[in-house]
């Protein structure tokens, strides 16, 4: 929960660097909650008022974190903007996403793996 509750923090920061478990523990954790959210909206009967305000809610600290660990793997954040494409667009921003991290300082910041982590 803590990786979730960093990414939410820094929900407007695109500069610098994210991890690989900070990245992919947002993705999980956000994932668990949308379907609690979506369970809650069939047993309230709200339609999928209550999963649109979260989705709403997490568009920017979804698009920043990806852009982070775009930046930790050495690319623009620009590439982010080529997971639109259909199919193959997404497959490669995913593989960017699962890349290690690039060794040492890049110009997007010191490694966050050289940074004590909790």
């Amino acid at each position: 929960m803590r990786w979730f509750v960093e990414v939410l923090k820094k929900y407007a920061v695109f500069k610098g660097r994210a991890r690989r478990r900070e990245y992919w523990m947002f993705t999980l954790i956000s994932c668990i909650i949308a379907i609690v959210l979506m369970a809650a909206d069939e047993i309230f009967g709200t339609g999928e008022i209550i999963q649109n305000v979260y989705t709403v809610a997490l568009f920017l600290p979804c698009i920043t974190v990806m852009v982070r660990r775009l930046h930790d793997t050495d690319c623009s954040g620009w590439w982010a903007l080529f997971s639109l494409v259909p199919l193959v667009g997404f497959i490669t921003v995913m593989v960017f996403m699962c890349l290690d991290s690039t060794p040492g300082d890049n110009e997007h910041g010191p490694n966050p793996k050289s940074i004590p982590a909790y």
